[in-house]
Protein backbone atom coordinates (compact mmCIF):
# COMPACT_ATOMS: atom_id res chain seq x y z
CA UNK A 1 0.00 0.00 0.00
CA UNK A 2 3.38 2.47 0.85
CA UNK A 3 3.75 4.43 -1.84
CA UNK A 4 7.33 3.69 -2.77
CA UNK A 5 8.52 6.43 -4.88
CA UNK A 6 6.99 9.06 -2.51
CA UNK A 7 9.26 11.10 -0.59
CA UNK A 8 9.47 11.07 3.34
CA UNK A 9 9.44 14.55 3.45
CA UNK A 10 5.88 14.90 2.56
CA UNK A 11 5.08 13.27 5.95
CA UNK A 12 8.06 15.76 8.28
CA UNK A 13 6.40 18.49 6.44
CA UNK A 14 3.13 18.06 7.26
CA UNK A 15 4.06 17.50 11.17
CA UNK A 16 5.36 20.97 10.95
CA UNK A 17 2.22 22.00 9.62
CA UNK A 18 0.05 19.98 11.71
CA UNK A 19 2.06 21.14 15.14
CA UNK A 20 1.28 24.59 13.85
CA UNK A 21 -2.43 24.37 12.90
CA UNK A 22 -3.35 22.26 16.20
CA UNK A 23 -0.95 24.39 18.82
CA UNK A 24 -3.19 27.28 17.16
CA UNK A 25 -6.04 25.92 18.10
CA UNK A 26 -5.21 24.60 21.53
CA UNK A 27 -4.16 28.46 22.33
CA UNK A 28 -7.21 29.90 20.65
CA UNK A 29 -9.27 27.73 22.67
CA UNK A 30 -10.88 26.37 19.26
CA UNK A 31 -9.68 22.92 19.69
CA UNK A 32 -11.48 19.77 19.87
CA UNK A 33 -11.98 16.48 19.22
CA UNK A 34 -13.97 17.02 16.06
CA UNK A 35 -11.61 18.99 14.74
CA UNK A 36 -8.84 16.72 16.01
CA UNK A 37 -10.15 13.68 13.72
CA UNK A 38 -9.77 15.32 10.51
CA UNK A 39 -5.66 15.15 11.47
CA UNK A 40 -5.73 11.42 12.83
CA UNK A 41 -7.65 10.54 9.65
CA UNK A 42 -5.01 12.20 7.73
CA UNK A 43 -1.86 11.27 9.93
CA UNK A 44 -3.23 7.72 9.39
CA UNK A 45 -4.07 7.85 6.33
CA UNK A 46 0.08 8.92 5.79
CA UNK A 47 1.30 6.08 7.78
CA UNK A 48 -0.52 3.71 5.09
CA UNK A 49 0.54 5.86 2.25
CA UNK A 50 3.88 7.09 2.48
CA UNK A 51 5.09 5.57 5.81
CA UNK A 52 5.30 9.35 7.18
CA UNK A 53 5.83 10.39 10.04
CA UNK A 54 6.17 7.82 11.92
CA UNK A 55 8.61 9.05 14.51
CA UNK A 56 9.57 5.86 16.76
CA UNK A 57 10.67 3.81 13.48
CA UNK A 58 13.05 7.15 12.30
CA UNK A 59 14.97 6.61 16.06
CA UNK A 60 15.18 2.90 15.35
CA UNK A 61 16.91 3.74 12.14
CA UNK A 62 18.76 6.95 14.15
CA UNK A 63 20.04 4.35 16.17
CA UNK A 64 21.30 1.86 13.96
CA UNK A 65 22.89 4.43 12.37
CA UNK A 66 21.12 4.03 8.34
CA UNK A 67 18.90 6.32 7.58
CA UNK A 68 18.93 6.13 3.48
CA UNK A 69 15.77 4.63 3.38
CA UNK A 70 13.98 7.62 4.72
CA UNK A 71 16.18 9.53 1.77
CA UNK A 72 17.97 12.14 4.63
CA UNK A 73 21.11 12.10 5.81
CA UNK A 74 21.70 10.56 9.70
CA UNK A 75 21.97 13.90 11.16
CA UNK A 76 19.21 15.30 9.49
CA UNK A 77 16.79 12.93 10.65
CA UNK A 78 18.54 12.86 14.09
CA UNK A 79 18.54 16.95 14.09
CA UNK A 80 14.83 16.46 13.07
CA UNK A 81 14.05 14.08 15.93
CA UNK A 82 15.67 16.47 18.13
CA UNK A 83 13.09 19.93 16.81
CA UNK A 84 10.04 17.72 17.56
CA UNK A 85 11.52 16.98 21.12
CA UNK A 86 11.81 20.62 21.62
CA UNK A 87 8.85 20.97 20.01
CA UNK A 88 7.15 19.18 23.16
CA UNK A 89 9.13 21.18 25.62
CA UNK A 90 6.45 24.24 25.04
CA UNK A 91 3.75 22.50 23.10
CA UNK A 92 3.00 18.94 25.22
CA UNK A 93 2.73 16.30 23.28
CA UNK A 94 0.48 17.21 20.52
CA UNK A 95 2.73 14.82 18.02
CA UNK A 96 2.00 12.29 19.69
CA UNK A 97 -1.61 13.34 19.84
CA UNK A 98 -2.76 13.88 16.61
CA UNK A 99 0.32 13.62 14.30
CA UNK A 100 1.90 10.41 14.42
CA UNK A 101 0.01 7.34 12.31
CA UNK A 102 1.35 5.00 15.17
CA UNK A 103 -0.51 6.76 17.92
CA UNK A 104 -3.62 8.12 15.33
CA UNK A 105 -4.42 4.81 14.51
CA UNK A 106 -4.71 3.67 17.99
CA UNK A 107 -6.31 6.68 18.62
CA UNK A 108 -9.07 5.96 16.31
CA UNK A 109 -9.35 2.44 16.85
CA UNK A 110 -9.71 3.59 20.79
CA UNK A 111 -13.39 4.86 19.35
CA UNK A 112 -14.94 1.50 19.15
CA UNK A 113 -17.41 1.27 22.51
CA UNK A 114 -16.64 -1.68 24.52
CA UNK A 115 -15.42 -1.57 28.03
CA UNK A 116 -12.02 0.12 28.69
CA UNK A 117 -9.21 -0.93 30.72
CA UNK A 118 -5.79 -0.20 31.70
CA UNK A 119 -6.11 3.35 33.48
CA UNK A 120 -4.15 2.55 36.58
CA UNK A 121 -1.33 1.62 34.43
CA UNK A 122 0.16 4.82 33.79
CA UNK A 123 2.43 5.30 36.78
CA UNK A 124 4.12 2.12 35.17
CA UNK A 125 4.66 3.28 31.59
CA UNK A 126 7.50 5.16 31.81
CA UNK A 127 10.14 2.42 33.82
CA UNK A 128 8.69 0.01 31.06
CA UNK A 129 9.34 2.54 28.38
CA UNK A 130 12.65 3.25 29.74
CA UNK A 131 13.44 -0.46 29.82
CA UNK A 132 12.13 -1.26 26.43
CA UNK A 133 14.10 1.62 24.76
CA UNK A 134 17.56 0.31 26.21
CA UNK A 135 16.77 -2.94 25.00
CA UNK A 136 16.30 -1.30 21.43
CA UNK A 137 19.39 0.92 21.77
CA UNK A 138 21.61 -1.91 23.03
CA UNK A 139 20.28 -4.20 20.40
CA UNK A 140 20.40 -1.68 17.65
CA UNK A 141 23.82 -0.60 18.36
CA UNK A 142 25.19 -3.69 19.49
CA UNK A 143 23.83 -6.30 17.08
CA UNK A 144 22.45 -4.02 14.00
CA UNK A 145 19.24 -5.23 15.06
CA UNK A 146 15.79 -3.45 14.10
CA UNK A 147 13.49 -4.51 17.27
CA UNK A 148 10.72 -2.58 15.84
CA UNK A 149 11.09 -4.14 12.27
CA UNK A 150 10.56 -7.20 14.19
CA UNK A 151 7.92 -6.45 16.00
CA UNK A 152 6.01 -5.48 12.66
CA UNK A 153 5.49 -2.08 12.84
CA UNK A 154 6.58 -1.36 9.28
CA UNK A 155 4.66 -4.59 7.87
CA UNK A 156 1.50 -3.05 9.33
CA UNK A 157 1.58 -0.22 7.26
CA UNK A 158 3.01 -1.83 4.33
CA UNK A 159 0.15 -3.84 4.57
CA UNK A 160 1.90 -6.99 4.52
CA UNK A 161 0.09 -9.79 6.82
CA UNK A 162 2.41 -12.75 5.22
CA UNK A 163 5.18 -11.09 7.37
CA UNK A 164 5.34 -12.70 11.06
CA UNK A 165 5.87 -9.28 12.39
CA UNK A 166 3.01 -8.24 11.37
CA UNK A 167 0.83 -10.32 13.45
CA UNK A 168 2.68 -8.97 16.09
CA UNK A 169 1.63 -5.59 15.21
CA UNK A 170 -1.61 -5.97 14.48
CA UNK A 171 -1.98 -7.86 18.12
CA UNK A 172 -0.71 -4.66 19.74
CA UNK A 173 -3.40 -2.65 17.51
CA UNK A 174 -6.13 -4.78 18.72
CA UNK A 175 -5.30 -4.32 22.33
CA UNK A 176 -5.92 -0.47 21.65
CA UNK A 177 -9.55 -0.97 21.09
CA UNK A 178 -9.79 -1.61 25.24
CA UNK A 179 -6.66 -0.12 26.23
CA UNK A 180 -5.60 3.45 25.26
CA UNK A 181 -2.48 3.57 23.44
CA UNK A 182 -0.68 0.62 24.50
CA UNK A 183 2.15 1.11 22.01
CA UNK A 184 2.50 4.94 22.90
CA UNK A 185 2.57 4.32 26.72
CA UNK A 186 4.54 1.27 26.59
CA UNK A 187 7.05 0.17 23.52
CA UNK A 188 7.55 4.02 21.62
CA UNK A 189 11.52 4.39 22.83
CA UNK A 190 10.98 8.04 21.03
CA UNK A 191 7.53 8.63 23.35
CA UNK A 192 10.26 8.24 26.36
CA UNK A 193 11.97 11.88 24.95
CA UNK A 194 8.31 12.95 24.17
CA UNK A 195 7.19 12.25 28.06
CA UNK A 196 10.29 13.91 29.37
CA UNK A 197 9.70 16.91 27.43
CA UNK A 198 5.92 17.04 28.12
CA UNK A 199 6.71 17.15 31.94
CA UNK A 200 8.44 20.20 31.66
CA UNK A 201 6.29 21.88 28.82
CA UNK A 202 5.77 25.67 29.10
CA UNK A 203 2.58 25.27 27.58
CA UNK A 204 -0.26 22.43 29.19
CA UNK A 205 -4.00 22.09 30.28
CA UNK A 206 -4.30 23.32 33.74
CA UNK A 207 -7.08 23.65 35.92
CA UNK A 208 -7.84 27.29 37.19
CA UNK A 209 -9.52 28.73 39.91
CA UNK A 210 -12.65 28.16 38.56
CA UNK A 211 -12.59 24.31 38.54
CA UNK A 212 -15.21 23.31 41.07
CA UNK A 213 -13.62 19.62 41.54
CA UNK A 214 -16.21 17.98 39.81
CA UNK A 215 -14.17 14.91 38.81
CA UNK A 216 -15.70 14.51 35.12
CA UNK A 217 -11.96 15.51 33.46
CA UNK A 218 -10.68 12.93 35.90
CA UNK A 219 -12.87 9.62 34.78
CA UNK A 220 -13.24 11.16 30.90
CA UNK A 221 -9.40 10.82 31.37
CA UNK A 222 -8.08 7.37 29.47
CA UNK A 223 -4.75 7.77 31.13
CA UNK A 224 -5.94 8.81 34.78
CA UNK A 225 -3.48 11.78 34.85
CA UNK A 226 -6.04 14.33 34.98
CA UNK A 227 -5.60 15.11 38.56
CA UNK A 228 -4.46 18.52 39.71
CA UNK A 229 -1.22 17.65 40.75
CA UNK A 230 -0.22 15.55 37.64
CA UNK A 231 2.81 16.40 35.59
CA UNK A 232 1.00 15.62 32.29
CA UNK A 233 4.40 13.64 31.15
CA UNK A 234 1.94 10.82 29.52
CA UNK A 235 -1.10 13.41 28.56
CA UNK A 236 -1.75 12.91 24.73
CA UNK A 237 -4.12 15.97 24.32
CA UNK A 238 -6.69 13.86 23.34
CA UNK A 239 -9.17 16.49 24.23
CA UNK A 240 -11.54 14.03 26.57
CA UNK A 241 -11.13 16.31 29.56
CA UNK A 242 -12.14 19.66 27.90
CA UNK A 243 -14.91 18.02 26.59
CA UNK A 244 -16.40 17.03 29.48
CA UNK A 245 -15.33 19.93 31.56
CA UNK A 246 -19.46 21.71 32.86
CA UNK A 247 -17.61 25.31 33.63
CA UNK A 248 -15.74 27.46 30.88
CA UNK A 249 -12.16 28.16 31.53
CA UNK A 250 -11.99 25.56 34.51
CA UNK A 251 -9.47 23.70 32.44
CA UNK A 252 -7.27 25.73 29.74
CA UNK A 253 -4.15 25.54 27.47
CA UNK A 254 -1.20 27.71 28.66
CA UNK A 255 1.22 28.54 31.06
CA UNK A 256 1.46 28.11 34.64
CA UNK A 257 -0.04 31.15 36.26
Amino acid sequence: MVLGSAPKALGIAYAVLAVIVLASLWHSGWFSRRRAAGFLLVSAALGFLIFSPVFPYILQLVILGDTRELGVLLPAAAAGLLVFIAVTLFCGRIVCGQICPVGAVQELIYLIPVPRHGRNLTPRAMSVRIGIFIVILATGVGFSVNLLGIIGLKDFFFLSPTSPGFAVFFAIVLVSVTVYRPFCRFICPYGVFLAIGAARSRWKIRRTDACIQCGRCERACPVNVATAENSRAECYLCGRCTEVCPVEGALVYGRKS
